[in-house]
């Protein structure tokens, strides 16, 4: 059983990506950081490393933070299966200028491609709606990344949408590394002082 889909992830980020302006990014573990790199670095990425499951609560705090902005947290099936429980907190609190968009392939793309829950028939789109999140989206096709591109910036309701992408591993366009450089470069974007 395989959950994923036909998308090709880079072009889904690309597309989500496209006219920008002031959206602030987030992006889980692994491959998620390294579409997001290769669509274009940019101060109002927040890449994280060794954070595993923790992407959807750092997006979290940004949009409570910055009700004035929009902020996308993007992220990986694996990575958000590790801090699934922030789904519950996040449909609580309900940040209209949160959204969460989840590339699904169905596998643990950073450790060989064994299967992920949702590859054996966990669909975290459910999870959401269960939790409450007023807006899930289900995506297969690539038409529907523009309609979704222009809800992010919206800032209407909570968003999760699960993209069903191709099983494969494009190769790594790494992010910067140095999470001091990462965080001080996106404070300074946002017109705060290093800290």
């Amino acid at each position: 059983m395989s959950s994923g889909g036909a998308l090709d992830r880079r072009a889904v980020v690309a597309g989500l990506l496209r006219d920008r302006g002031d959206l602030l990014v987030v992006t889980g573990l692994g491959s998620a950081s390294y579409d997001v790199m290769a669509a274009g670095d940019h101060d109002l990425n927040y890449y994280l490393w060794g954070a595993m499951g923790s992407a959807a609560m750092v997006g979290l705090g940004l949009a409570a933070a910055r009700p004035d902005r929009p902020v996308l947290v993007l992220t990986g099936d694996g990575e958000l299966l590790m801090g699934f429980g922030a789904l519950a907190t996040i449909a609580l609190r309900r940040p209209r200028n949160l959204s969460i968009v989840v590339l699904d392939n169905g596998h643990y793309g950073e450790t060989g491609m064994q299967p992920s829950h949702t590859g054996q028939g966990i669909e975290i789109s459910r999870v959401a709606e269960a939790c409450g999140f007023p807006r899930v989206d289900l995506i297969a096709r690539m038409e529907a990344i523009e309609t979704l591109r222009r809800r992010i910036h919206a800032r209407e309701a909570l968003a999760l949408a699960t993209v069903k992408i191709a099983a494969e591993n494009p190769p790594r366009v790494l992010p910067p590394r140095d999470a001091i450089h990462v965080k001080n470069r996106f404070r300074l974007a946002l017109g705060l002082a290093p800290a």
